[in-house]
């Protein structure tokens, strides 16, 4: 929940949605829709169902519709995020090469140990930018486990981003050097990490890109679920014990 919490309190009005939601800690946020689902109110950020984020209903102050723009505007609106390492954009040239779950696991817990890193953190961000695809490519040409662009992996010293260890090590000390950026703001570095830093300290929080703000609910939502989970996995252990 800190983590949903961040997220919301880092996202900017999106150019287009349908509502907009007050929190009752006083931070407003944009969405398509929302429902209620099992007891919690799910925030959609995008027209799918897969980019979302839950709040408790007492969390939540109001929820007012706002209208959508003229077509006109949404045709012509486009962001620097358009052609960044989502899934959608990934080519499909690069051969498909999966590590073991077992290897995967032992090279983001190292790189984890390293960094004062969640290993579920960097397997969600593992999962939201190649989905253990070493040799994934996407169309702006980021590449590996963890998408790094070609003058990015240089400035980290990666040698080559398919090489899963090298990856995951340049992947993991810039994601850590975008948290100090930004004083441990798990949105903020997220939203960085996909759209840039510079589009984040233009406009003081999540940029207004639909692809950014899906992203950052998307591996926060995936942290989450892994957390939770590892959580109730301590306790049925416990109580085997």
């Amino acid at each position: 929940m800190i983590a949903l919490l961040a997220a919301a309190a880092a996202i900017c009005p999106p150019a287009h949605s349908g509502e907009r939601v007050t929190l009752r800690n006083g931070f407003e946020m944009n969405c398509t829709h929302h429902a209620e689902i099992e007891g919690r109110t799910r925030l959609y950020l995008g027209t799918g169902e897969d980019s979302y984020i839950d709040f408790r209903p007492e969390q939540i102050a109001e929820v007012e519709t706002v209208p959508d723009p003229p077509p006109a505007l949404k045709s012509a609106e486009t962001s620097p995020a358009s052609a960044t390492n989502t899934p959608a954009n990934r080519s499909n040239s690069a051969q498909e090469a999966r590590l073991s779950e077992a290897d995967l696991h032992e090279m983001l817990t190292k790189a984890g140990q390293a960094h004062n890193l969640d290993v579920d953190l960097l397997a969600s961000l593992v999962k939201a930018e190649s989905n253990g695809n070493t040799r994934a490519v996407s169309r702006a040409g980021a590449r590996g486990l963890m998408q790094l662009m070609p003058a990015t992996a240089k400035d980290l010293g990666v040698n080559d981003s398919f090489k899963p260890d090298e990856n995951v090590r340049g992947g993991s000390t810039y994601l850590d050097w975008l948290l100090t950026r930004y004083h441990d703001n798990l949105a903020l570095a997220l939203a960085a990490y996909n759209a840039g830093p510079d589009a984040v300290d233009k406009h003081h929080c999540i940029p207004p890109y639909h692809e950014t703000r899906a992203y950052v609910a998307r591996v926060i939502h995936e942290f989450n679920r892994r957390v939770l989970e590892r959580e109730a996995q301590a306790r049925r252990a416990a109580t085997q014990r």
